[in-house]
């Protein structure tokens, strides 16, 4: 037995068949909407005078990424803090998250 799906979008505001989804922020929220066609252009046209003044802001990273070094070093010193406050920690490979939380607290 043979299937066929179809998806179809369509527009948010009036109904109208072969939307797009249109990706926008505002505020600090994302937003999403689908549009046809004719409400594309019109949001199109209501914001090209704030699109035309406005800059692009650098895309936002919630997660500092850090570097291999920096996670080594950071290890380093978690494992001598951790040893001098007689925990049991390896020289080597993974420390324990309870160890990380417990010298995050204590700094």
């Amino acid at each position: 037995m043979a299937r066929k799906t179809i998806t179809q979008i369509t527009d948010d505001v009036d109904g109208s068949k072969d939307a797009q989804e249109v990706f926008f922020s505002f505020d600090g929220i994302d937003y999403t909407i689908d549009l046809g066609k004719k409400n594309k252009a019109a949001f199109e046209k209501a914001m090209a005078t704030y699109l035309e003044a406005a800059a692009k802001a650098p895309r936002r990273n919630p997660k500092k990424v850090s570097t291999a070094n920096d996670a080594r070093r950071d290890l380093s010193v978690i494992r001598e803090w951790a040893k001098n406050q007689g925990l049991n920690v390896s020289d080597r490979g993974r420390v324990a998250q309870s160890t990380i939380d417990k010298y995050e607290a204590a700094h």
